[in-house]
Parts: C-alpha cells; structure tokens; sequence
C-alpha cells in the first residue's frame, strides 16, 4: 500500500463529478455525498444538491440502514475469532429461548436460515422499538418460511438476533461493544446509533410534483442491527479501508476476506449477485465488488469494495426511492479502475540460486533454450 496514494488525474475527477452530478437529477435527490479510496485512502469526496443550503461533505451524517449488518457480521466474527462461538453453533447455545433457536450463527450472517423477511406488525423502519419490546416481538410465532440452508432469504430479523447474541455473550449493549471494538479504533468517530449534528434530514420525493414529505427518523430498538446507524462518507471510506485490507486491532485480514467469499446459494434469477458473511456480492462487468447497500426511510447509502484494484466508493443520498446508490458507487469505482488502473508492484520475488546454471536445448520452449539451475531438477525431466 502506497504511504500518499497519487491524486486522481484531472479528467478523472471530472468524469467522476459528471457521473455523481447525473444521479442526483435524475434521481431527485435533494442530495448526495460520495468518495472513492484508494490504497486505503480516499482520493476523491463531492456532493451535489444541497442540505440546509449547502453542499454535503464528507462530515455530515446520513442513515446508512443495512450497511450496519456488516458493521454487525464484524462484531460476530470477532466472538469468532476469539474462540467465544463458533459459524455452526446454533443461536440456542448462546441465546436460548427464542423461536429461531436452531439457527446457526453462519446461517443468520449469510441470511440462509429461512427466516421470515421482515418483523411481523407495523413497518419497523418507520416504527418506535418500543413497539417491539421483545424478541418474541421481532420474530413472531412462525418465523421459518423456508428450510434451513437451502436459499438465501434476506431477513432483517436475522440480524436482530445477532444484534442480541453479540449483546449476551459480551454483556453489554451492542452498540456500546460496536463503538469500543470498532469504530474507536477505525477512528470513525462520527458515526453513532442516533444523529449528531451535522447530519441530513431523510425526505420522500414525489414522483411527480417538486414535494417533499420529511420521513421519520425512529430509533428502531431491537432491529437496530438490521440497518440503524448514522455516518459520514469520511467514515465510511474507512471503513470500506477496512474492508480491503483488515486490520489487526478490529479483524485480521483474513476473516475480512472470509466475509468476502460466498456463503449462500445464488439465485437463479440473479447469477452475479450472492452474499458472504455480513457483505453482498456483486459481479460487474468481471470485477468482483463487496460490501453492501442500505435504505431507511428517507436514505439511500452504498460501500462497495474491489479487493484487486485496492479500490472502495461510498455514496450517500437523503431520499426514500429514485437515487440507485448501489449503481453509482459501482460506476464510480469502474471509473477510476477503468481510466486510473492498478499499477502491479515491480516482480522481485526471484530465489536465491546457489547451484550451478545448465543450458537444455531439449527442452526449449518456441525454438529457445530454457535455463535451468539444479541437477536435481534436471534429473525430474528426464
């Protein structure tokens, strides 16, 4: 990793501006903030729109909604890793009592456990926790709608078992875990369960008049995990730094990258998406891109990261439908892979060879001799 990443070129940073200028109007957001890292650090932030009469930057919060599972599947992997669970526990071992209780730990990250969707009752993005006091709550009396295992099935209320299972074994709220665990030592300090000052106000649009309808912003409770924190594009683009290249202090960089493979059967309709641990796949014009998209009620948000090119995008935007956040951090990652492309580190990863040099003629390749340095190998050819 480069110590000072070069600056984007000039016709670089234009062609992104362009493409974050377009979904803006075209999705009538009133506005958006995105940033691209690279070699762990972002080399371009802009919004367009404004907020309050100014332009976003990269301190003002939005609602991220399920870019916090991923925030979430960290949590777990760390109990992981520390030997406190293991992927093919069932919830019961740890959290008993509650009607999903053979579910495996691996099964809720990667939404293959069948469970049911969404919480039962009133919408739970638009609803007060309060309403939902318990887990009984959240999962009502027949939460499996499919078998265990065979499909992935997006579920919310997955997550919030999670949410309860990092809270039981730590003995301590997740969100406070959340904060000392990660976000202390990624130095994303402004990123939190509730907004802080700055931070956007989530807006409807009208399809078809210039309306704005503000949405409500509730503290959702036990769905929490599922999609409740506030952040910035500056602490997203740490995070999306993290989730490149691991680190030590929050997750070694292996289990990052274990969240990076599949976990769950793809869909037929939809071959070139899938799902890791805690971290959505998608497949995009040969690059692989992790991370994951969220919406609540008035936000849009996107982290995608392209491991090979040492590249991530967030996009952030305050309204409910219109902006495609997941495509514009796609295409605004493309844009720099395509025209700024990854420059491979010089090959010096040559032996030290000690034995003696022969020439084989017999075994040139297109004509020419090839070089070989050991009679033992030599003996292998014959």
């Amino acid at each position: 990793m480069s110590p000072i990443p070069a600056p984007l070129l000039p016709e670089t940073r234009r062609a992104l501006v362009h493409r974050l200028a377009t979904a803006q109007v075209a999705g009538r957001a009133p506005s958006v903030v995105a940033a691209v890292v690279r070699d762990g650090r972002p080399v371009w932030v802009d919004g367009w729109g404004t907020v309050d009469g100014r332009v976003p930057d990269g301190n003002l919060q939005y609602r991220i909604g399920s870019i916090t599972k991923t925030f979430l599947a960290v949590l777990v992997l760390r109990l992981r890793d520390e030997g406190r669970l293991a992927l093919t526990d069932p919830l019961a071992d740890h959290l008993p009592d509650t009607a999903a209780g053979q579910a495996t730990v691996g099964a809720l990250l990667a939404h293959t456990a069948g469970l049911i969707a969404e919480a039962p009752g009133p919408w739970w993005e638009r609803t007060p926790g309060a309403l939902r006091p318990d887990l009984a709550d959240v999962l009502g009396s027949d939460p499996q709608v499919h078998p265990p295992g065979q499909r992935h099935h997006y579920s919310n209320p997955g997550y919030a078992l999670l949410g309860a299972l990092v809270q039981r074994v730590r003995g301590q709220a997740w969100g406070e875990v959340l904060r000392r665990e990660v976000l202390e030592p990624l130095a994303m300090t402004r990123t939190t369960l509730l907004p802080v000052a700055p931070h956007a106000t989530g807006w409807a649009v009208h399809p078809w008049a210039d309306v704005l309808l503000a949405e409500p912003a509730v503290d959702t409770g036990l769905m929490a995990p599922a999609g409740q924190l506030w952040s910035t594009v500056t602490d997203l683009a740490r995070f999306a730094a993290f989730l490149i290249d691991g680190d030590d202090r929050v997750l070694h960089p292996g289990t990052v990258a274990q969240m990076r493979n599949p976990a769950s059967p793809p869909e037929a309709t939809d071959s070139d998406s899938g799902y890791g641990l805690g971290m959505q796949l998608l497949r995009r014009d040969g690059r692989l891109l992790a991370g994951h998209t969220g919406s609540m009620p008035g936000f849009v948000a996107t982290v995608w990261v392209s491991p090979d090119d040492a590249l991530g995008a967030v996009v952030m935007g305050n309204v409910t439908a219109g902006l495609s956040a997941g495509t514009l951090a796609a295409d605004l990652l493309q844009t720099v892979a395509e025209r700024e492309p990854r420059i491979p580190a010089p090959c010096d990863h040559y032996p030290q060879l000690t034995h003696s040099y022969w020439i084989s003629p017999a075994h040139g390749t297109g004509g020419l001799p090839l070089i070989c340095c050991a009679r033992r190998l030599m003996a292998s050819w014959s």
